[in-house]
């Protein structure tokens, strides 16, 4: 036999499934071309230096690891789409003669054009788009670095690695799909699964409960430090209550339906409903991938946007004043000793302090006993922790401007614990009468944990009566008339004198924060984009196939609904109109998962700061309907391909 049969026959293969191979391989080179891209800019030698360039490479690298382990996935997942479809067509040559090594052989060549064509377009393509990545990154971060073009060595090398990996293990799936099955079992291969499904309550009460599992945890959680702990279960639940429902619960459903006399010996619900049975049982697996990847995609977008967009929010939150400084040693030498040396260093600069407040605070990790807290060290290993801060009334009095006054057993509060009524507060034994209760936090202070733990300020006479084993701070903070550059050099020069003056402080500022938060924010922004695109690709794949194999399988059921007597038009409609629920049904699901997981969302992204629910409404909704107007565009697209098939 020639040498160059099998791979001229590999490539007739290739063309002739072209539907099915080119849609698989600009997959492949997409995603080759997003990992090479993120791997090379997280070892990008143009960030280092700048602030907050450690944890963004970290963040970058996560990217990475992720885009590595979603493209086996997809990929492998993709393959077993192809190789399905191609059954048939490798039954019939394996009944002309062909044994099950040559096929073998056809499929190796078939697999090394693909992955040569992939590696060589998506490295190509990554190292001319990479360049055009790192600048869209840096204009997000707001970085100076300077500009030249490279190609990442090592990216390469690892991308081919990686996808070289992936690329042989499908293979090896592929022959040995072919070798266990027998010539007539690959004949029919496109063609098994058409048995009625069965009714799987089992599994439909499963994910039921999974589902509503999933969606309490969401709508109960508390506290956003909650949120974080709970967050990955929560998806987990509904991950597989959407898998499960898909799979059993659809065809419980509409089962339930056909039981209905008066509803199902209808003409249109008739056909409806027993068209709807088989494309759910063979699509559900499908249509539960493209609903999780979409409510991936909608959730990475909205959030790493709100954050982005909110960063203002953040900082005005976390730093009050232009400059902050705390001081861990609270006797009155020290705190002489750094505003002496503070006022020194700015008048040295010449430089005006405008806006300026100070405080004390003592901050203690307690637990809530009886009606009592106790501090944590006296009552350890417990998990439910609050925070009482403690904080003299006469610092409150001249940052609000008021003159109160108390008695030593008598305590001002505020907290948003909405259960806390007691008309008194217990810590360690020690009581206060609670004489006034705020309806709003001091303003100045730093209150950036009130919405992550069980908070309770109060104002005493004296915050060392409060406790003990508190976290003692004071706290000064001002504005300058200067550049986020200024500002930034005059806090790195405050805190070398605090440092020599041996002076245990730390200056803050909101420009060094700045940067910090667009490192992180920036990179989650940027990576979102990213991941979203990388999902956002595969939906659309998962799409075109199903589309492809509807069309198949249509096909023939048109033949069998004409010579039953059904008429073009109306089989044209019923099936437009199953395929529109089957595609949409997704959607609809995805908008439904967001709905309940806000609320959860919400409180985490409290965590990193954020409490602007307003905006992130906003991110999402906007996110919703631009995925929603991509989708419906990709279907229609794809729909097309379907009714070339079908007519």
């Amino acid at each position: 036999m020639n040498k160059l049969f099998y791979p001229r026959l590999a490539v007739i293969n290739i063309k002739k499934n072209s539907k099915t191979y080119f849609p698989f391989i600009l997959t492949c080179i997409c995603t080759i071309m997003m990992f090479y891209i993120m791997h090379a800019i997280s070892i990008n030698k143009g960030l280092d230096g700048a602030s907050g360039s450690e944890s963004l490479k970290t963040l970058l690298f996560l990217g990475t690891i992720v885009i590595g382990i979603f493209s086996a996935i997809f990929l492998f997942y993709t393959n077993s789409f192809l190789i399905k479809r191609r059954k048939k067509e490798i039954g019939l040559y394996n009944v002309l003669g062909l044994e099950k090594k040559h096929i073998a052989k056809i499929l190796f060549f078939e697999c090394i054009f693909t992955s040569v064509i992939s590696l060589t377009a998506g490295l190509i393509g990554g190292i001319i788009l990479n360049k055009l990545m790192f600048l869209l990154l840096i204009k997000m971060l707001n970085f100076k670095v300077s500009f030249g073009f490279s190609i990442s060595v090592p990216s390469i090398i690892k991308t081919l690695i990686v996808f070289c990996s992936i690329f042989f293990v499908t293979l090896l799936s592929n022959l040995f799909q072919i070798k266990i099955l027998k010539p007539i079992e690959l004949l029919k291969g496109s063609e098994q699964g058409e048995k009625e499904p069965k009714t799987k309550w089992i599994m439909t009460i499963i994910g039921l409960a999974a589902l509503c599992g999933g969606y309490g945890i969401a709508l109960n959680v508390k506290s956003p430090l909650a949120a974080l702990n709970l967050f990955f279960g929560a998806v987990i639940l509904v991950m597989i209550g959407t898998y499960a429902l898909f799979t059993a619960g659809s065809i419980a459903v509409l089962k339930f339906l056909r039981k209905q006399k008066n509803f199902y010996y209808k003409t249109g619900h008739f056909i409806s409903v027993s068209g709807m049975m088989y494309r759910m049982k063979q699509n559900a697996v499908g249509l539960a991938n493209i609903c999780i990847l979409s409510t991936a995609v909608l959730v990475m977008l909205s959030t790493t946007i709100s954050l982005y967009a909110g960063m203002e929010d953040i900082l005005k939150l976390r730093y009050p004043r232009d400059i902050v400084v705390t001081a861990k040693e609270t006797n009155k030498s020290q705190i002489q000793k750094l505003d002496e040396t503070l006022n020194s260093e700015l008048k040295n600069g010449k430089i005006d302090m405008k806006g300026k407040l100070y405080y004390f605070d003592n901050s203690l990790e307690v637990v809530k006993k009886d009606g009592k807290f106790l501090s944590i060290k006296k009552d350890p290993g417990r998990a439910n922790i609050s925070i009482i801060e403690a904080i003299p009334i006469s610092d409150y009095n001249r940052l609000e401007g008021k003159n109160i006054t108390l008695h030593d057993n008598e305590a001002i509060f505020f907290s948003k614990v909405k259960n806390y009524t007691d008309d008194t507060i217990n810590i360690d034994n020690k009581s206060f009468k609670i004489k006034q209760r705020l309806d709003k936090p001091v303003g100045g202070l730093n209150n950036s944990m009130i919405d992550l733990v069980d908070t309770y300020i109060i104002l005493v006479n004296n915050i060392d009566s409060v406790g003990k084993n508190g976290f003692k701070e004071y706290t000064t903070a001002f504005n300058i008339n200067g550049t986020n550059k200024e500002i930034l050099s005059i806090s790195d020069k405050l805190n070398k004198k605090f440092t020599e003056n041996k002076i245990k402080a730390n200056a803050e500022s909101a420009a060094s924060g700045r940067e910090q938060f667009l490192s992180l924010y920036g990179g989650l922004f940027f990576l979102g984009i990213f991941l979203g695109i990388l999902f956002l690709m595969a939906t659309v794949l998962i799409i075109y196939y199903k589309q492809i194999s509807e069309g198949y399988e249509d096909k023939e059921r048109f033949e069998i609904m004409q010579k039953v007597g059904m008429d073009k038009k109306e089989i044209k409609k019923t099936i437009r109109s199953q395929v529109l629920m089957v595609f949409f049904l997704p959607l609809v699901f995805t908008v439904i998962h967001i709905a309940f997981a806000f609320p959860m969302i919400t409180k985490m992204l409290a965590v990193l700061g954020l409490k602007n629910v307003n905006l992130f409404i906003l991110s999402t909704a906007g996110t919703i309907v631009v995925f929603a107007a991509i989708y419906t565009i990709v279907f229609s697209l794809t729909a097309r391909v379907y009714y070339k098939i079908v007519e």
